[in-house]
């Protein structure tokens, strides 16, 4: 049996003087001489004739050899690992040159942000609530009467008998009253839909930011010094103006004027000529629309108000068309990217 033991020595030298110059040829080394029909093997299988005190030296000379090839196949396999990890860093000299073109957030965005912070200050959480709605979260649940105009096909996509794209995210504001018992002081920010005509001034989707406050005693004056102290925040504007109105939730109404000033040419034409800008709708919940969600109309009073966030991206940054929101026009877009 000293042939076995001749041969076990020879590969030992033949594994010490072999290479691997690619992870193919490290993946073949194993298989030579680990692999089931292998090298290794095929040795194991003789080894099992040997006898006496010859098996026991040629055992852990076999076993050196097992080890030796073990060590050797992980010595590959590390530098090429190694090799992989450094080109995995090495430039794409194939890729286009000059630096990679970074976004931006959305004009949208960033009014809608500001918007939230400045009310969250205030003690405002924020509110969501679903796209698609049904008849009572949009209009019966808010005191709208079956014959109001908002319920004709012309304003509102209706997508069967109940179910429509709400209008505006008052709907909100009614799951808010269903769930939750007052005190409530939320801002409820969505996406809405009415069926008119796309032009610069209006579009068939758009943004808003409703709020709502009840609790015990809240009065008009209240809502009066919320709605000043945003319009100071937001726009550094010290005057406004509340105009009576009428929407079916609240009662009474008001539409909110800022005084914009007439320092420029753009404010004679945004103002026509008045200096006033009309931003938002608002006035005291009606009590019919707290009794028809739960709420005690004897004991809790509040306050509504919504805003169209493409209105006030508008004025903010001047821009005179409110399709180029929706466009993604990226000469108009790139104009933000510094706006963080």
């Amino acid at each position: 049996m000293s042939g076995l033991g001749d041969r076990i020595r020879e590969l030992m030298q033949e594994v010490e003087a072999a290479v691997a110059e690619s992870a193919e040829a490290a993946e073949a080394f194993r298989v030579h001489y680990l692999g089931r029909k292998g090298v290794l093997n095929d040795l194991f299988e003789e080894f099992k004739q040997v006898a006496g005190e010859e098996k026991k030296v040629l055992g852990r000379e076999l076993n050196e050899l097992k080890s030796r090839i073990s060590a050797r196949l992980e010595g590959f396999q590390a530098s090429h690992s190694k090799q992989r990890e450094d080109k995995s860093g090495e430039e794409d000299l194939t890729r286009p040159t000059g630096a990679w073109p970074t976004g931006s957030r959305h004009p949208l965005s960033l009014v809608r942000r500001e918007i939230l912070s400045i009310f969250n200050r205030m003690g405002f959480a924020v509110a969501d609530g679903p796209e698609i709605e049904d008849d009572w979260h949009v209009f019966s649940g808010l005191n709208f009467p079956p014959d109001h105009p908002a319920r004709d096909m012309q304003d509102t996509f209706f997508l069967g008998p109940e179910v429509l794209l709400r209008t505006h995210t008052s709907s909100v504001q009614v799951r808010a009253m269903e769930t939750t018992q007052p005190p409530l002081r939320l801002v409820m920010p969505g996406r809405v839909y009415r069926n008119e005509a796309i032009s610069a001034r209006a579009h068939c989707q758009f943004h808003q930011v409703e709020g709502l406050y009840i609790d015990e005693g809240v009065s008009f004056a209240d809502m009066k010094q919320t709605l000043l102290q945003f319009t100071q925040a937001f726009f550094g504007k010290a005057q406004i103006r509340l105009r009576p109105s009428y929407f079916p939730f609240t009662e009474p109404s008001a539409e909110m004027d800022v005084y914009w000033g007439l320092e420029t040419e753009a404010d004679y034409r945004i103002t026509k000529g008045t200096g006033w800008l009309e931003i938002m709708g608002c006035g005291m919940v009606d009590p019919a629309v707290l009794a028809a969600s739960g709420i005690d109309p004897e004991r809790y009073s509040g306050f509504a108000f919504g805003m169209g966030i493409e209105r006030i991206a508008m004025l903010r940054y001047q821009v005179d068309d409110l399709r180029m929101f929706f466009e993604n026009d990226m000469r108009f877009l790139k104009q933000w990217e510094r706006v963080v």
